[in-house]
């Protein structure tokens, strides 16, 4: 395995934790601890 791979591999796993800390990051902002979507608590709230 050359070195070009090695960065290639490395690259790849950080690009994803990259991305899922992203996703994780906009899922936590969107949706408080019960599940329910923050820009719709009014609509929870009404039933």
């Amino acid at each position: 395995m050359s070195i070009g791979d090695i960065i290639y591999i490395i690259a790849m796993i950080f690009f994803g934790l990259i991305t899922f800390g992203i996703v994780r990051g906009y899922f936590r902002a969107k949706f408080d601890d019960n599940g329910r979507r923050l820009d719709m608590l009014d609509e929870y709230e009404n039933r």
